[in-house]
C-alpha cells in the first residue's frame, strides 16, 4: 500500500546576501556543501525548493533608507484596506501593487542592517522564474520554486509565511467538480499547494535561524514547467471578495453613501459606491 509522505529540511550555509549577489550561484554552493555531508541532501528531480523573499529583495537592491520608511509604504499601496490608531502609532493593513493584503505593504526592518527597510521583489512570480531557469540550467534538474513571505490572516492570531512568487510549481489543486469520499459532490474546495509548502518549509527556515531556504521532497507531482500561472493567480478578485474593507473603512463607505442618497434620493447612489470601491 502506498502511504503518501514528503520531507522538507533546510539549506544552511548561504552567506549575507547584497544588491547584485548572484542567487542562484550562492544556494547552488550552500546545497553543493551540504550535500558533503549528507548525500541525501542534494538536490533531486521534481524537488521544490521554498525560497525566503528577503534574500531575492536584497539580492534585487530593493532596500532603502529606513527613514524613509512611511515614504515607501505609500509608494507601494493601491489602497487601506483597514487602519487602527493605537498607543505606537498607527497600523495600516494595505493592498499591495502586487495585490497582497498586509500590514505596512510588506516594508520590512528585521534581519538587515540598523538604518535600512527592505521592499518585497518588483514582480515575485518573475523572479522565481529567474531562479527556477537559472538552477534547471545550472543542475540539470526539473525544479520547482516559491518565493514566500509572512502574512497575518483575519480572524486569526500570528502569522504564517505564504507563496508570493512561484515558477515551476502547481499552485492550487481545484476539486470543484469532484466528490469526496463519500460521493458528495464538491462545490467550493479549492486547496492552495503553495501556501501549505510555504507554511511547511518555514517550520525549518523559522525567522532568526539564517536559514532562508529550504527543500521539499516527495512532491514531484507539483513540479510542472514554468508556463504554469504563479503566485499571483492566488489573488482574489475584487468580485469575489467579501471582505474588502476593515470595520471602520466599512462604516465610512457606507456613512458617505447614505449621506450621498439623502442629497440625491439615491440617483446617483449606486456609481458612487461602485467609485469608492474601485
Amino acid at each position: 500500500m502506498h502511504v503518501p509522505r514528503y520531507s522538507v529540511w533546510g539549506i544552511p550555509g548561504i552567506p549575507e546576501v547584497a544588491a547584485g549577489d548572484d542567487l542562484v550561484g550562492l544556494i547552488a554552493d550552500a546545497v553543493a556543501a551540504q550535500a558533503q555531508g549528507d548525500a541525501e541532501a542534494a538536490l533531486q528531480d521534481g524537488d521544490i525548493l521554498v525560497v525566503t523573499s528577503k534574500i531575492v529583495s536584497k539580492a534585487e537592491g530593493q532596500q532603502f533608507p529606513a527613514a524613509d520608511r512611511e515614504k515607501m509604504i505609500a509608494a507601494e499601496t493601491v489602497r487601506v484596506v483597514a487602519e487602527r490608531v493605537h498607543a505606537g502609532g498607527t497600523t495600516q493593513i494595505v493592498e499591495t501593487r502586487h495585490g497582497l493584503i498586509m500590514a505596512a505593504a510588506g516594508i520590512d526592518t528585521s534581519n538587515v542592517p540598523e538604518g535600512v527597510a527592505l521592499r518585497l521583489p518588483v514582480d515575485p512570480d518573475a523572479s522565481a522564474r529567474a531562479l527556477c531557469d537559472g538552477l534547471q540550467a545550472r543542475l540539470g534538474l526539473r525544479l520547482g520554486i516559491i518565493i514566500t513571505d509572512t502574512l497575518g490572516r483575519p480572524w486569526r492570531v500570528g502569522q504564517t509565511d505564504v507563496a508570493i512568487g512561484a515558477a515551476g510549481v502547481i499552485v492550487t489543486d481545484d476539486m470543484r467538480g469532484g466528490v469526496d469520499a463519500n460521493g458528495k459532490p464538491l462545490q467550493v474546495t479549492i486547496t492552495v499547494l503553495a501556501d501549505e509548502l510555504a507554511g511547511a518549509a518555514d517550520l525549518v527556515k523559522g525567522k532568526v535561524s539564517g536559514i532562508p531556504v529550504a527543500v521539499v521532497r516527495g512532491l514531484a507531482r507539483l513540479v510542472t514547467d514554468k508556463a504554469t500561472p504563479g503566485a499571483r493567480s492566488l489573488v482574489r478578485s475584487v468580485d469575489e471578495d467579501m471582505f474588502r474593507f476593515g470595520s471602520a473603512e466599512a462604516y465610512r463607505l457606507g456613512y458617505d453613501a447614505a449621506l450621498a442618497e439623502t442629497r440625491d434620493g439615491g440617483q446617483a447612489l449606486p456609481q458612487r459606491v461602485k467609485q469608492q470601491q474601485d
